[in-house]
């Protein structure tokens, strides 16, 4: 019985010396999430050398922003109704007005970034300025008949 005892006592273990102990890389702090993005800017700064045509540019503004999908709904943001407004002025600043279908949405700061590079890009635009809004909030209703129909809503 004496034997059956001696093998279930604690053995203290001799700590080597520090040279040989391995640190593994401690989990970095929990670091709250960033601010969320509610407007961005793009755009090179510098002026047409040429004047510019506000509503042409406008229209190709809109045009570049038609190819931003929405990453969960199969349809541009602009037929989705998220752009409330771009407005372009004669020294080619153009500021646009958006929502999202959802304030907790995943990829808001993505997508109003990638709004204003896209908008930034557009010939005749010196600065492109985007504001995330939330009033009026997004209905299903701001959506164009386009996108209704190819989400089977009509």
């Amino acid at each position: 019985m004496g034997d059956d005892i001696e093998h279930l006592k604690i053995h203290k273990i001799e700590p080597r010396s520090t040279s040989d102990h391995v640190f593994l890389p401690q989990a970095a702090a929990h670091q709250p999430p960033p601010e969320p993005v509610s407007e961005a800017y793009a755009g090179t700064g510098e002026k047409a050398t040429t004047p510019i045509d506000p509503k042409e540019v406008e229209a190709a503004v809109i045009a570049a922003l038609q190819t931003i999908y929405d990453p969960e709904i199969p349809v541009d943001i602009y037929a989705l109704g998220l752009i409330y407004g771009v407005e372009v002025s004669e020294d080619g600043r153009a500021e646009v007005r958006m929502t999202l279908t959802a304030p907790a949405c995943p990829v808001a700061g993505a997508l109003v970034e990638e709004v204003a590079e896209k908008a930034g890009q557009v010939e005749g635009v010196s600065t492109s300025h985007v504001e995330l809004v939330w009033d009026p909030p997004w209905s299903p209703d701001l959506m164009s008949e386009a996108a209704k129909l190819e989400l089977g809503m009509l």
